[in-house]
């Protein structure tokens, strides 16, 4: 690398008033009495009021950092820190060069399923689409096909391992089938989206981040959303009128599949693990960040509570006396829907946390217990073959847990508005 590389590449210096920036290409939408902006190919957005706004529309256009601030005294009379307003542009990965020097940024991660573009899917944003899934799901309940919501219906072999293997395959396809839903939807408006593993309290999950869709119009942001669970109706649908057409085993088969279709929506109601609805009731709330502010919410509230009445006293200020409601920063409607949020969030991790406390970890350990203690003498080989079966997938699974909760926590970069669809 040449000495002008790299002299280009250095740090950049703190921004001044004579500060000139070319900016990335940024997407814009308004959002009430502010805008939202940010950048795709990295998923990083900010809300920014009026003047914010404008301020980087005068840098767009090639002023100073001086210039613009002197635009916006004359236009707006607010008196406006703008080589600071670039320093934090900086933060964002908004600049691409800085006083003609390219600034050095991380390479944007790669979108899952890069060669699908926008205009290939872009039909999935037709209102078209959602009224044929309707049509079929009417269809499917008034000719009432012979499909039991049962676990009989999951147990259509009387060979388990022909259970099992449906089970993990059905499963499996059928999740990639949803997060690929919330991809296309997302891709059609121009948001790159990428696939990866995540975790939900105890569950170990598949997500689909499509940070972006903050820019869509809003019927488009609700079609990504509810592109997931609109994918499961549709296959159970189509799976349960196959399934009064076929017979024997193929029918057993096609009802198996119609439930395993079904089985995942009831996770979507819990919102406090922010599922697809979760997304849905942020978007109709009005909301930035619904589950980071409820997370703020409830601990100023164990705070104030644990503190007890005498924490409050003093001049009468929660405030004084150290504690602060981070709710009474937000606008009314988000105040109140943040506030009642915070309280399905504690219910809702109580109870998951409580189910894994008394069944789920106490049947693994078991399970394992057992499974370790067959592979010791005394056990035929069968059953030790059994029991290496149980610890790999068992430990497996644990592992996997792990690793992708400790991966998803290591230190990242600060994102304004991030979207994520957890299953």
């Amino acid at each position: 690398m040449s000495a002008a590389a790299e002299d280009s590449r250095t740090p950049p210096a703190a921004p001044t008033a004579a500060t000139r920036v070319r900016l990335h290409r940024l997407g814009s939408r308004p959002d009430g009495a502010e805008w939202i902006v940010g950048r795709l190919a990295t998923g990083r957005f900010v809300a920014l009021p009026e003047v914010g706004k404008q301020a980087l529309d005068l840098l767009g256009q090639g002023l100073s950092a001086g210039e613009t601030g002197a635009r916006l005294r004359e236009t707006t009379g607010d008196d406006i820190d703008v080589p600071d307003f670039v320093a934090g542009l900086l933060d964002l990965g908004f600049v691409a060069e800085l006083d003609g020097r390219a600034v050095e940024q991380p390479a944007p991660p790669q979108p899952t399923f890069p060669r699908i573009r926008p205009r290939h899917v872009r039909w999935v944003l037709s209102p078209v689409v959602p009224v044929l899934i309707g049509l079929l799901i009417a269809v499917t309940l008034l000719s009432r096909p012979p499909v039991r919501l049962s676990y009989h219906t999951l147990l259509w072999s009387p060979h388990g391992s022909a259970v099992i293997a449906l089970g993990a395959g059905a499963g499996w396809t059928l999740l990639l089938l949803h997060e690929c839903a919330h991809l296309v939807a997302a891709r059609a408006t121009g948001v790159p989206g990428r696939i990866r593993l995540g975790t939900r309290l105890q569950f170990l999950v598949m997500q689909t981040d499509i940070s972006g869709i903050e820019l869509a119009p809003r019927r488009h942001r609700l079609t990504a959303y509810l592109a997931g669970i609109a994918t499961n109706l549709t296959v159970a649908a189509l799976a349960a009128l196959a399934s009064a057409a076929a017979g024997g085993t193929a029918h057993r088969i096609l009802a198996a599949l119609t439930l395993l279709a079904l089985l995942p929506l009831p996770f979507q109601l819990m919102v406090f693990m922010r599922t697809d609805l979760y997304f849905v009731l942020q978007d109709l709330t009005g909301c930035r960040d619904l589950y980071g502010d409820g997370v703020a919410y409830t601990k100023y509230a164990v705070r104030r509570l644990l503190r007890g009445p005498a924490g409050g006293r003093g001049n009468g200020s929660g405030a004084r006396a150290g504690l602060c409601d981070p709710s009474r920063a937000l606008p009314g409607h988000e105040r109140r829907a943040v506030r009642v949020y915070s309280v399905v969030l504690v219910v809702g991790t109580t109870l998951c946390l409580a189910f894994l406390a008394t069944v789920s970890l106490p049947a693994d350990l078991t399970l394992f217990a057992r499974a370790v203690r067959a592979l010791g003498p005394g056990h035929s080989a069968a059953q030790r073959l059994d029991a290496a079966a149980v610890v790999v997938a068992l430990g497996g699974m644990h592992l996997l847990w792990a690793r992708t909760w400790w991966r998803n926590r290591r230190p990242r970069g600060r994102t304004a508005l991030t979207t994520k669809s957890a299953h």
